[in-house]
Order: structure tokens, then C-alpha cells, then sequence
């Protein structure tokens, strides 16, 4: 199916700067306090977590699979006024299922594009044949991104890694840049590595050649290890991207797309975390487990005095009130002292 709805992949400005797919962190919820964070112009793209097809497909399933294509209301209105892109990543294994998923996605939701993960490093995921094995499987990966593409009118990319047990940008990038994708985004690293040691850039930047050669129109986005938007922009015009994804940078500093860190004082991270706490219950009241917020907690109450006290304090509840009452406290005493 042609893409009849705004590309925005070849419209948006560069570089695209974009925030990564993760699971159990970028929920509507945690798009919308970032959005609150950025100032326009400096955040372009966000995902939603990534969303099984096979679980989409499934009747009796579909219900909680789709709470990862959730966008409230509020969140849908900041999009708007920033000027920000939202994207549906999904994966699987069964080129079929994409096709249904993916038109039940265009039918149901209001989206900017799908994305196809072939990069999540998880062990059991990539042992169900998902994800980054799909970097060893291209017969099965073209299948996949032509159901996809043939079953929307959005634009499609793929989000993917620099190989799966071994370095294999060369091949893997030839193989992707033959396929009918507007966008590529690739981390630097193997999935073995999953998280550890550092991003290759050079091996980005032997992709950015290698999509100039075969398909100049389709923007490539650079991922791993950016932690600044100075950072970003230099990544981008030293191996030739058209963009930066950020993922664990977003943890070291929630405010990235608004300021330095250095411009946060004590109460503002206070405060953030109540409104996360707030977005949070809005969005899911008890239909999602209070302690998956506690992985945010670090991210807010660290760098200043007492934080260890009160995150460890933090970790010791078991509710959006409890959480709240401690940090109003703390909010009182800081404005006390």
C-alpha cells in the first residue's frame, strides 16, 4: 500500500531527533512528562513500547498488548503543540500477523508511522526468532517489512542493531536498503552485547555510506550512548546521520530536550516526580503495577543532599500515595532548610 498520510520521514527537519521504544518505561504516561520537558523544536519523534503482533491478533490477548499503543488524551494534545511525531513499534515473527496487526493499528489508532523492531537484544525474545534474529534471517525479515508495508498507508522503518552474535553492518545494511523502508535506525552494537561496552559509530557510519549508495532518500538515525543534545548534533555531522534515537540518556537526564542537568535544582526533580506519579495513576490507575515506577526513581532524586535517603525511602512504598507523601515532605523540608 503506498504512503498516502504526510511522510514524515522525508518532511521533518534534520537532524530528526527522536526518543527510543522501551519497554515498561516509554508508556503515555513517560512520553508526557518528557513532552512537558521539551521545548519545541528539540524532540521530533517518540515510540511507543514495543507491541507484540502475535498478541495483537489474539482475541482474548489484544486487550493487554494494547495497553503499549496507548496514548491519553493530554498526551495526544502535547504532540500537537509541540510539533512531535508518534510512532507504533511492533514486533513478531509471523509476516501474516504483521499484515493484521498492522490494519488493526491503522483502524483503531491514530499513529505517524510503524516501526518493525529487529533490534531488542532480550534472550527470549530473540530465541522466539523475533527481533534481532531477524538480523540472520533476511527471507524471513523482507517477508515481514513487505506485509507491513503492503498494509498500510503509514510509513514503515526498522529499528535494528550492527549484527547479531558478530559485527555484520555491511551486509545487514546492504540487505536493509533493498527493502521499501522510509527510515533505518541503528544501534551500535551486536545483540550480544545487549547493553554493555560501548556504541560503535564507525560501524553508523559505514551504514550512512552504505544508504548513499543504495537508497540516498531513506534518513538513517544513529542510537547508543547519546546523553546531550550538543552531543547529538555533533554524532550526527561526524558519521553522517540524519538523526540521533535517545534511549538511557533520557535516565540521566529526563530534562535532555529543555536544558542542561546543571540548570536543575532539588525542587524541580521534586516536582517531576509528583507529576509522573500523577500521569501515571491518570493513565493506569491500578491496571498497572505501582513498583514498575520505582525504576524512575533514581532518575529524579539524585545529585543532591539526601537523595540516597529518600530514594531508599522511596523504594520502601507501595503506592502513589505513599510515594507522594514522602516527597511532599521532602519538599517541605528542602523549603524549610
Amino acid at each position: 500500500m503506498p504512503n498516502t498520510k504526510n511522510n514524515f520521514w522525508k518532511t521533518a527537519k534534520r537532524p530528526l531527533v527522536m526518543l527510543a521504544p522501551m519497554e515498561d518505561v516509554t508508556d503515555t504516561a513517560f512520553r508526557e512528562l518528557v513532552l512537558h520537558n521539551t521545548l519545541p523544536g528539540h524532540l521530533d519523534v517518540v515510540f511507543t513500547e514495543f507491541t507484540s503482533t502475535d498478541g495483537l491478533c489474539h482475541p482474548q490477548g489484544r486487550e493487554n498488548v494494547a495497553q503499549r499503543l496507548v496514548v491519553s488524551e493530554t498526551e495526544r494534545q502535547l504532540l500537537k503543540e509541540k510539533g512531535v511525531k508518534i510512532v507504533a513499534q511492533i514486533w513478531g515473527n509471523k509476516p501474516e500477523k504483521y499484515l493484521e496487526a498492522v490494519k488493526y493499528i491503522d483502524e483503531n489508532y491514530d499513529f505517524d508511522g510503524i516501526d518493525i523492531n529487529m533490534g531488542c537484544p532480550v534472550r527470549n525474545v530473540v530465541a522466539h526468532g523475533s527481533c534481532s534474529a531477524l538480523i540472520d534471517n533476511e527471507s524471513l525479515a523482507a517477508e515481514i517489512i513487505q506485509a507491513t508495508s503492503e498494509s498500510t498507508s503509514l510509513p514503515v522503518s526498522v529499528k535494528t542493531r550492527t549484527g547479531l552474535k558478530k559485527v555484520d553492518t555491511e551486509r545487514w545494511m546492504d540487505f536493509l536498503f533493498r527493502q521499501p523502508l522510509d527510515g533505518v535506525i541503528l544501534h551500535g552494537r551486536i545483540q550480544k552485547q545487549m547493553s554493555e561496552g560501548e556504541a560503535d559509530w564507525n560501524e553508523i557510519a559505514k551504514a550512512s555510506a552504505i544508504r548513499d549508495d543504495l537508497a540516498p532518500d531513506v534518513p538513517l538515525i544513529g542510537n547508543g550512548d547519546v546523553f546531550s543534545l550538543d552531543d547529538l548534533h555533533d554524532r550526527c555531522k561526524r558519521y553522517k546521520t540524519d538523526g540521533v534515537m535517545i534511549g538511557r540518556g533520557i535516565f540521566r537526564n529526563p530534562w535532555m530536550f529543555q536544558s542542561d542537568l546543571s540548570n536543575i535544582d532539588t525542587d524541580q526533580r521534586l516536582d517531576t516526580l509528583l507529576k509522573h506519579l500523577q500521569l501515571y495513576e491518570a493513565a493506569w490507575g491500578k491496571t498497572r503495577p505501582f513498583p514498575i515506577l520505582k525504576r524512575f526513581f533514581k532518575i529524579y532524586i539524585s545529585d543532591f543532599r539526601g537523595a540516597a535517603e529518600l530514594r531508599k525511602e522511596l523504594m520502601e512504598t507501595n503506592s502513589f500515595e505513599e510515594a507522594r507523601r514522602v516527597v511532599e515532605f521532602a519538599k517541605r523540608m528542602e523549603c524549610g532548610a
